[in-house]
């Protein structure tokens, strides 16, 4: 075997090992105890086939509910049907839609038969939707119909398959796609190994696409167990049980919503409240109908129901818990604001692909005044605490540990680590330097009285503004830009400057009848900032350039700000 080959798999090995209580656990000691997907769908038909796993609201309000039973048996005929068409364990099964039921019922089916999903996010560019599939090596194509002209423009050679002849067929031949040949094929044939796939824990499950502004985009593999342990970790961190609700509005073709709202639900016991879209009329209204417990965020949907600004006590939400939020910059002005309007606690965690999802959150036991502080008082809120199943440090660029509130990357070891990038070598030997993920995130952490590390997130060091050779933290001018009266959304720009390499713009998103200048916007930064932080240019828009799961797009408006590229700026005197 090559020898960089040898290190990749010895590094790889190394990130899906995790310090606990002073031991370093190895991946084959894991940490749940279903052997797969499969086995965990088994359990639940066995406990709990009467109730019910998922309702699902389309964009129109249309309701469907499946009991876990009916799920279940749903997941079985598809996972037959794949494997009628010859596929076998680790193929690539790709999925085109938008959230809907049958795309969570094609999720499990093809994990139960041991295949690979690759979800397909319908709202990038149909040349993007090629690379992945190409790149993925997807033999098959679940496509919902709406979509089937652009992936039929594409060129690519597989087996496509629209939703509405797939379901056709399967009522069609319903009673065979519900044979044994999941459930009990090797028993029939006399083999005492009476698991029902070759699937195990270290099949591979999802590779999901990362949404880079620049360059073909990185596929990250997440095996079975990847998906077990995170969702094991976050149904334990947040005190869910059997029978409670959780709501997804989020993008399911995203670890967040995979992870989150689909895989943990299944594994506690609990129930999926799966919208179709986010809409700021209807949320709090689903929430006190479906008696939701948790429903997961990113922080542009704060920012959207705090100005939807809606009266919740015409609902009863005793039943609700509190939101998780992460994947995207949660200020601490947007925080505060959602909190003291809506007098509901937000959970702040943090994760990428490449940790499966959730690599910490801020503890649920936390008082109402160490809860403000750890959100509120550092300037940026706390991500938390690492779950148990990972480990998280602060290193600098020499790979060094450093101390309580000293700014470094944050890096990642722990059983929740992806697999690697797929079919990249080059990403993975630098991934995995020194055996643990880099996660390209810049933070900090302090330590509470008890010793616990509170981590926080002050930006990506690819995005940090590098002005005369000093690093600025968008984070720290989006604070400030946000608490300006009028301004419904802003983010720091970082843009070329022939004076100082680069300079800091801001990108504005006014109120509706907000009469706000560029020189008042200015002008208060001036009385919050030191005059490096702080903007030199405004440009409004009427958007903010996000990612599907609400991640700010920085890069994609520097163009906008071209303009004064040979302008120096001074400071006044």
């Amino acid at each position: 075997m090559d020898k960089s080959v040898q290190t990749l798999l010895y590094l790889q090995h190394q990130a899906h090992s995790v310090f606990i209580d002073g031991n370093l656990t190895m991946p084959t000691n894991y940490l749940v105890e279903e052997e797969n997907i499969l086995a965990l769908l088994l359990k639940r038909l066995r406990e709990q086939p009467d109730e019910t796993f998922i309702t699902f609201y389309d964009a129109e309000g249309n309701r469907q509910s499946l009991s876990y039973h009916d799920f279940v048996k749903k997941c079985f005929r598809t996972a037959n049907y794949l494997k009628a068409q010859g596929l076998i364990e680790e193929d690539r099964v790709a999925t085109v839609s938008h959230n809907h039921i049958e795309t969570v019922i094609q999720y499990f089916g093809a994990w139960c038969a041991g295949m690979t999903v690759v979800p397909i996010n319908v709202g990038e560019s149909p040349e993007r939707v090629k690379y992945v599939l190409q790149d993925a090596g997807a033999k098959l194509a679940f496509v919902r119909d709406e979509y089937l002209p652009m992936i039929q423009s594409l060129d690519y050679e597989m087996t496509i398959l629209p939703t509405s002849r797939f379901q056709a067929e399967i009522e069609k031949h319903s009673d065979e796609f519900f044979q044994s040949r999941i459930t009990d094929t090797r028993k029939q044939s006399g083999s005492t190994d009476a698991r029902s796939t070759l699937a195990d824990l270290e099949t591979e499950a999802l590779i999901v696409y990362t949404s880079g502004t620049t360059g073909n985009p990185k596929g990250v593999v997440l095996t079975q167990y990847n998906l077990l342990c995170d969702a094991k970790h976050i149904a334990e961190w947040h005190g869910l049980k059997r029978g409670d609700a959780m709501m997804c509005v989020l993008p399911i073709h995203h670890v967040n919503g995979v992870v989150v709202t689909l895989v943990t639900p299944m594994f506690y016991g609990g129930r999926v409240v799966l919208n179709q879209k986010f809409q700021t009329e209807k949320f709090f209204e689903r929430l006190a109908n479906e008696k939701v417990k948790i429903v997961s965020v990113v922080p542009t949907l704060l920012a959207f129901l705090l100005h939807g600004d809606i009266d919740t006590s015409q609902y009863d939400l005793s039943h609700f818990s509190h939101f998780i939020c992460g994947a995207g910059p949660l200020t601490v002005e947007l925080a505060a604001r959602f909190e003291d309007r809506y007098k509901m606690k937000i959970i702040h965690g943090y994760g990428l692909s490449e940790t499966t999802c959730y690599s910490c959150f801020l503890p649920l036991d936390l008082s109402e005044e160490e809860h403000k502080k750890m959100m509120r008082q550092y300037g940026f809120p706390s991500i938390g605490v690492p779950l148990p199943c990972n480990e998280m440090a602060i290193w600098n660029e020499r790979g060094e540990k450093v101390r309580a509130g000293w700014r470094g990357e944050i890096v990642i070891r722990g059983h929740n680590v992806m697999k690697g990038y797929f079919n990249n070598q080059e990403a993975n030997l630098k991934a995995f330097e020194k055996g643990w993920f880099h996660s390209g995130d810049e933070g900090f952490f302090q330590q509470d009285e008890q010793g616990r590390k509170f981590f926080f997130i002050t930006g990506r060091i690819k995005e940090l503004i590098i002005r005369g050779g000093v690093n600025i933290s968008p984070f720290e001018i989006d604070e400030v830009l946000n608490r300006i009266k009028g301004v419904r959304a802003a983010i720091a720009v970082g843009f070329e400057n022939d004076w100082y390499g680069e300079e800091v713009g801001a990108l504005v998103q006014l109120l509706p009848g907000a009469e706000l200048t560029k020189e008042e916007i200015l002008r208060q930064c001036a009385e919050k900032l030191p005059f490096s932080k702080q903007p030199k240019v405004v440009v409004f828009s009427d958007e903010i350039p996000v990612t599907s799961t609400g991640k700010y797009q920085r890069n994609k408006a520097r163009h906008l700000f071209a303009e004064w590229k040979s302008v120096q700026f001074k400071e006044p005197k």
